[in-house]
Parts: C-alpha cells; structure tokens; sequence
C-alpha cells in the first residue's frame, strides 16, 4: 500500500505502531514475529469490526524490510493508561470504562474467525520451546479441558493501554489474542496484567490494581452479580492464563514466579 513510515506513536511486546499516510498508521512487527501472527491480528479486526465492535478499519497489510505490517486506521486520542497517569481519570472511572467495553466485547456473538481457548492453548503449547514445564503443561491442559469451553467472544488484553479515547468514543486495540471462550476469561486475564504484571514496571503500582478493582467490581454489577460470585468463576482460569504469559514470555522476570502461582492454583482446582 502507497504510504510511508513517519513518526514513531507506540510500541508493545511485538509490535510497534508509525504514522503512515493521511488518517492512517501502520502497526509493524517486530523482527522475529511470525507473518502468520500478524495476519491473524488483522483477520480479527476486519471480523470484530464486522460485528460492530468499536474498532479501527483495517485498510491493507505491508512488509518493510522482512517486517510484517497491518495499515490501519488512525485513532486519533490518548489511552486510558495515559488519562489514569496523569489523573484526568480517577482509578474507578477507568475501571468503568473497562468494565464497559468487556461488557460491549461479551454481549457480541463471536465470528466464527475466532479461534476458541483451547486452539490458542493447543497452539502456544505446540510453539513452547521448553518455558513451561512439561508436566504443568498437561495439568494446564487438562484444566481447560474440564472447564465449560463457552462460545463468548473475549479480547484477552483489556488493559486500559489499549482503550483509545476518541472523540467518537472509546476504541479498542490489539486484537491478537482474542478467542472465543467464557467472560471469566477475559477478567482472568484483567486480574494478571493488571495486578500482577503492570505493577511491577508502573511508576505508582497501586494504580493498575486499582484500576482492575474498579473493573471487576463495575463488572459484577452490570452482570447482575456479586463481586464475590464473579471472584469465584474468575478464578479456575488463572491457572491458564497465567501459562498463556509465561508461554508468550511477555515478562521473563516473573516467569518462576508464575509457574509457582500456576502450580499453586491448580492444586487449589484438584
């Protein structure tokens, strides 16, 4: 597609997004990320956009230089996490925001593109070069296996970094993971980066876990739960996504420290 690399706007775990071309940035892959992971990025966008989830437009898709790039629309607005920072929005009004958008998220009927929980597990475990111990990768699997599999849509990365705040409104971000399983899934993996992964590189890590406090709260609410109902079907999923983190080597320092929490809860599941 016609356009050029221009300002650098942001970067994540394996991508980073440039300005591109009028009204449109490129989200370009890092060295090493799999062509295949891309495309499934851009194939999720262009189905959850279909089912009238707030998303941006996928407008093409680009190599530069070996590297692998969607061209999408330009969301023009800070994150949440930003607005959080600098306390433009209070830790309880970015929990509703979240909560909000999960909410949106589990209400839409999955397209049939979305591959379930157990495809994405069976897949990461396939591609595992030896992070996860073997024997906790059977019990993980099994653990998936005994759970209801669900047929809800789920984001799987709800953190506010990647809430846009556009003047149409919230948008969401960084559709890679998504998969077609339980809501408990979606807050499982809230509760993990937020409560165990941002605070350990936030500058106030009493704000990522307040911010989940307030989302899982504002959640119950507008299930028509308890908190303490939705803390418990929360729970059994822990285990996974926390296998999921450790198999992504999203954060390599916490990696004994997750297999530890994994060990514990799964153990708790017996």
């Amino acid at each position: 597609m016609q356009g050029s690399l221009g300002e650098k706007i942001g970067e994540g775990a394996f991508s980073e997004a440039w300005a591109w071309a009028p009204g449109q940035v490129v989200k370009l892959f890092k060295a090493g990320v799999s062509r295949q992971f891309g495309r499934h990025e851009a194939r999720m966008i262009r189905a959850v956009l279909a089912a009238g989830l707030p998303v941006a437009e996928v407008f093409g898709e680009v190599t530069l230089d070996g590297r692998f790039g969607i061209v999408l629309q330009r969301l023009d607005g800070p994150t949440l996490w930003q607005l959080s920072r600098t306390g433009a929005v209070t830790f309880e009004q970015a929990g509703a925001i979240v909560a909000a958008l999960a909410m949106s998220v589990h209400r839409t009927p999955p397209p049939p593109e979305v591959p379930s929980l157990r495809e994405h597990m069976e897949d990461a475990l396939r591609r595992d070069d030896g992070k996860l111990p073997k024997h906790i990768a059977t019990a993980v699997l099994a653990q998936v296996g005994r759970l209801s599999p669900g047929d809800g849509l789920c984001h799987c990365d709800l953190s506010p970094g990647n809430v846009i705040m556009t003047a149409e409104g919230p948008k969401l971000v960084d559709w890679t993971f998504a998969m077609r399983a339980p809501a408990a899934v979606d807050l499982a993996f809230l509760h993990v980066i937020l409560s165990e992964l941002a605070p350990e590189i936030a500058d106030n890590p009493q704000r990522p876990r307040a911010t989940n406090a307030a989302a899982q709260s504002n959640y119950a609410q507008l299930a028509g739960m308890s908190l303490a109902e939705l803390t418990a079907a929360v729970k059994p999923y822990l285990p996974i996504v926390r296998s999921f983190v450790v198999l992504g080597d999203v954060v390599p320092s916490l990696r004994e420290r997750l297999i530890q929490r994994i060990e514990t809860g799964l153990r708790e599941e017996d």
